[in-house]
């Protein structure tokens, strides 16, 4: 079988001769597995190697990366595309710990996962390494060494499913935004604002944009954190009589920068957004309890039974009765 062969260099290494002696080394390692998705892992290497190339720049760099690919046995190992990257192993030498250890996402996860020898290698350097971040699905293999949480991304209800409000935002973008964010993070720590901006910037334009809560200055920043609050206060205060306007306030925003804040960090719209989490609570109560739709109507912020069957059948095209029945043979079995 044809395939292509990723050396060191070609994915941004950074030879130690090259590297200004007064700048301190930063260890970032990258493990891989067969079936990994290059595409995460690559662009995590690529944000070390341009913050590199930037840093270096300067007049006096204050860090740069030394990053390294691993796997178990170390070698060439091939993506789920059959690309195939050379690795160190895991060996004594790495026993040390790393600045940030990044785990692959892929096809290979749910193999990997069950590797004893990663399970085993993962704990043993975990204590000494200051950040261990998974790149989609490379949570389950973190999970099986015991490192970290899975958090859901979203709860479903009926045919339909609605965003949950996380400490951190989920991947927008998908696999390469989620891949940044971790490897941007430890970029703007490490070198300023302005370096993980031009960093996101050369790999993909417009990404900072999309990026705002965590490239965003001081302010943007402060306003992401304001909208995912405003977003929370929704899901907690769905069921008594609240509007948008009321979030906006909890917000401390204008109506119209609150709608406009609230589609870039959510990717939903605020009524919306409201109206998923009065439906998550209808339900509920649907399939928990006894009580007749019109009370559970009141109940959910939803008005009256009337309203609720024509936005059941609109979002669900089934009415509550249906959804009840339905549910309860599902849940049976």
């Amino acid at each position: 079988m044809p395939y292509a062969t990723l050396e060191p260099a070609v994915m941004g290494w950074m030879p130690p001769s090259t590297r200004p002696s007064q700048a301190e080394v930063k260890r970032i390692a990258i493990l891989l597995f067969d079936g990994f998705s290059l595409l995460g892992a690559g662009i995590v290497a690529e944000v070390f190697h341009m913050a590199n190339e930037l840093s270096s720049a300067k007049a006096k760099a204050d860090c740069t990366y030394d990053v390294r690919f691993l796997s178990v046995e170390g070698g060439n190992v091939a993506c789920s595309s059959s690309v195939r990257v050379w690795t160190d192993g895991l060996d004594a030498r790495h026993y040390g710990g790393f600045d940030a250890l990044f785990v692959a996402g892929g096809r290979g996860a749910e193999e990997a996962a069950k590797d004893d020898r990663i399970v085993e290698w993962l704990r043993r350097v975990n204590g000494k390494t200051t950040a261990i971040k998974s790149i989609s699905e490379g949570r389950k293999v973190l999970e099986a060494a015991g490192i970290g949480y899975a958090h859901d991304a979203q709860a479903r209800y009926g045919n339909a499913i609605m965003p949950l409000v996380r400490d951190e935002q989920s991947g927008e973008g998908g696999d390469r935004y989620e891949s940044m964010k971790g490897a941007l993070m430890i970029v703007k720590r490490d070198l300023g604002l302005d370096i993980s901006r031009s960093v996101a910037e050369r790999l993909m334009p417009g990404s900072a944009a999309k990026l705002v809560s965590i490239l965003g200055d001081s302010g943007a920043a402060s306003a992401g954190d304001k909208i995912r609050a405003a977003a929370r206060w929704l899901q907690d205060n769905c069921e008594r009589p609240i509007s948008v306007v009321d979030a906006a306030q909890v917000a401390a925003m204008s109506e119209r920068n609150f709608l406009r804040r609230f589609k870039i960090e959510m990717g939903i719209t605020p009524s919306d957004y409201l109206l998923q989490a009065r439906l998550a609570v209808t339900c509920a109560l649907l399939t928990d309890s006894e009580l007749p739709v019109d009370k559970i109507a009141r109940r959910s912020g939803m008005g009256n039974g009337d309203r609720l069957a024509k936005i059941f059948r609109k979002r669900l095209l089934i009415s509550p009765t249906e959804y009840r029945m339905q549910s309860r043979r599902e849940a049976n079995g």
